[in-house]
């Protein structure tokens, strides 16, 4: 049986792209660790203590209210990073960031990220064109949210995602699509089957495969359309890649399920 071969920094856009001078000085404290489906990175209000690159993980995060009820405002993969809140200022985020997609991330201790950061170098640029990217996709959502139907809200999401994964397909229940929507889960259900008759998508027992993405693409409002075009603006990075030449010095941790972000 073949062994899956551990994931690199590089799969992580936004390390890719860094110089080879920044790279010396944050890869050798880069930590791999695996994300389960569901784990809890960040809680609302709460301290948070590492930055996270994911390489084939998608996170999202989501705004809880006082009733229980959750909505995604943003989805985060292999494009960027989980955290922009330590290096804008704050300690803490309002949102809780939730596991979407099962996989890895590499991760970095916030006083390394903010000494980098604070650099007023590669990095701070980087990271301030991808939080416009944030705002840009946060700001789309809410509109999305707002205006258009459920079928189209599920077409953006899941373009979103497949944007952020190396394949096709994500495994999660329609109880769990519904949070992340802010639906019911029959809106969910009636969603899936018609892209699932239309042929956009194949879905069973809790997993989907994305089989026609122009046809979901057609099938999705403009709002995915204004996201997609203005992160390719803001991060040219993404079709770059920089080899990282010995991945043997990184250390791997363990990540508990419901207590990574303290």
């Amino acid at each position: 049986m073949s062994v899956k071969p551990q994931p690199h920094p590089q799969q992580n856009h936004l390390l890719a792209a860094l110089s080879p001078e920044v790279q010396a000085r944050l890869f050798p404290h880069l930590e791999l660790v695996p994300l389960p489906l569901r784990a809890l990175m960040y809680e609302s209000g709460r301290a948070m203590a590492h930055v996270y690159f994911p390489t084939d993980s998608i996170v999202s995060l989501q705004y809880m209210m006082e009733n229980g009820a959750s909505t995604a405002i943003l989805v985060v993969g292999n494009e960027g990073l989980l955290g922009i809140s330590l290096f804008m200022g704050g300690e803490s985020t309002p949102s809780r960031s939730l596991v979407q997609s099962a996989g890895f991330a590499y991760r970095l201790p916030r006083h390394l990220v903010k000494e980098e950061f604070n650099r007023h170098g590669q990095l701070l640029l980087l990271m301030l064109r991808y939080t416009q990217a944030l705002i840009t996709q946060m700001a789309q959502t809410a509109v999305c949210n707002r205006h258009h139907s459920i079928d189209q809200q599920l077409c953006r999401w899941l373009l979103l995602s497949m944007d952020r994964l190396s394949h096709n397909h994500l495994t999660m229940t329609q109880e769990f699509i519904g949070n992340m929507l802010g639906v019911r889960r029959e809106g969910v259900t009636q969603a899936a089957s018609k892209l699932q008759q239309l042929g956009a998508i194949s879905y069973s027992r809790g997993l989907i495969k994305v089989l026609d993405r122009a046809r979901l693409e057609a099938l999705s409002c403009e709002c995915y359309g204004v996201v997609k075009k203005e992160t390719d603006i803001l991060l040219p990075y993404l079709t770059q890649r920089q080899v990282l030449k010995d991945a043997a010095v990184i250390p791997v941790a363990t990540l508990p399920t419901r207590a990574a972000g303290t």
